[in-house]
C-alpha cells in the first residue's frame, strides 16, 4: 500500500513526553499507509534509545548536538513521500480515534486548502467533553503542535525560516501560502490534546526566552510582510502593550526580553531586507479580514 499520511515528530530532553505520546497514537503508527519520523534533536535522555528499541517502524533521525527545532521540521518534511503531512509536538496527541481519513476526504474535498489546523485542546488532563459547535471554516494561520500539511502546497513555498529559532514560523508559512493563492483551513472534527500548563507557563524557566522570541517573530512578520505604511503603528502600538502591561506592573524579566527582542530586530535587518515577500494593500485588507487562528478550544459550548 502507498505510504499517504506522515505523522512528524520533533523533540529534545522529553522522553516521558515522548511516549505517552507514542502510546497514544500508536494504533496510527502501525497502519500501512502511514509512516512516522522522530527527530530526536541532540537529547541526553536515552530518547532515541527507546524509539528504536520500541519502535523499529518509526523512521528515527538522530542528531548528536541540536540543530534546532525548525530545522528538524523542515528536515522532516523535505524527507517525507506522503501527500499529507501531520505535525505534532511530543507532548501532544490525538483524541479523535479516527482522525486520518476525515484529513483525507477533507483535502479532497478542498482543493484549495493548502494546510489544516485542528481543534486544540491545551491541558495536562484530556477534556470531560469532546462535543463541539464549531465548524470548518477558512481561517489566517495554523499551531505547530497540531496541523496537517498538504505537500503540494508545502513545495510550493519557501521553508520555514530557521532563523526565528521558535515561534512565529507559521505565521510565515500563512503568509507565504496566501501569496500563493493557498487556503488554510480549521478542522473542528480533528481533535488534539496538546499537554501543556498554559497558566503554569509564566513561573517556568524559560518564560524571558519565550517572551523574547514570541515578540521578535510578530515583529520579524510586520517588517517580512506587512505593507510599509502599516509598520510603524503595529509595531509601536505592541511594543506599548507589552510595557503598558508587564513591565510598568513590575515584570522585570519581561523589560529584559523586550530589549532582547529589540536587538534581534537590528541583527537580523538583512534577513529582513533579503527574504521579505509584502503584501500589496489590498492582499493585506483580504488576508486581515480571514477568521482569526484558533488557538485554544474549550467546551464551554455545550
Amino acid at each position: 500500500m502507498n505510504i499517504k499520511y506522515s505523522i512528524l515528530i520533533s523533540t529534545k530532553n522529553r522522553l516521558q513526553d515522548l511516549k505517552i505520546t507514542l502510546k497514544a497514537i500508536s494504533h496510527l503508527i502501525d497502519r500501512k499507509d502511514v509512516e512516522c519520523f522522530v527527530c530526536d534533536d541532540g537529547s541526553t535522555d536515552d530518547t532515541s534509545l527507546f524509539v528504536a528499541n520500541n519502535y523499529p517502524d518509526i523512521q528515527l533521525i538522530t542528531h548528536e548536538k541540536s540543530k534546532g527545532y525548525i530545522y528538524s521540521r523542515n528536515l522532516m518534511l523535505s524527507l517525507t513521500k506522503a501527500p499529507y503531512a501531520i505535525s505534532l509536538d511530543d507532548d501532544a496527541h490525538f483524541i479523535t480515534e479516527n482522525p486520518l481519513e476525515q484529513i483525507g476526504a477533507y483535502f479532497k474535498s478542498n482543493s484549495s486548502c493548502g494546510a489544516l489546523a485542528f481543534r486544540l485542546y491545551w491541558d495536562e488532563e484530556p477534556p470531560k467533553h469532546t462535543k463541539t459547535n464549531d465548524k470548518p471554516q477558512h481561517v489566517r494561520s495554523f499551531v505547530g503542535c497540531g496541523h496537517v500539511w498538504n505537500m503540494e502546497a508545502w513545495k510550493s513555498i519557501p521553508d520555514y525560516p530557521e532563523w526565528f529559532v521558535f515561534y512565529g514560523e507559521e505565521e510565515f508559512a500563512s503568509y507565504q501560502l496566501f501569496k500563493n493563492k493557498w487556503e488554510i483551513h480549521y478542522l473542528p472534527s480533528v481533535l488534539v490534546n496538546h499537554r501543556v500548563n498554559i497558566k503554569g507557563r509564566k513561573r517556568n524557566k524559560d518564560y524571558r526566552i519565550r517572551l523574547r522570541r514570541s515578540l521578535r517573530s510578530g515583529w520579524y512578520l510586520y517588517f517580512l510582510f506587512y505593507p510599509h505604511n502599516t509598520i510603524p503603528r503595529r509595531f509601536f502600538y505592541t511594543l506599548w502593550i507589552q510595557m503598558k502591561t508587564k513591565v510598568f506592573k513590575g515584570d522585570f524579566k519581561a523589560f529584559l526580553a523586550i530589549l532582547q527582542a529589540l536587538g534581534d530586530i537590528v541583527v537580523n535587518v538583512p534577513r529582513l531586507v533579503k527574504n521579505a515577500n509584502r503584501l500589496s494593500k489590498k492582499e493585506f485588507i483580504e488576508y486581515s479580514k480571514l477568521s482569526e487562528t484558533k488557538l485554544y478550544w474549550t467546551p464551554k459550548d455545550l
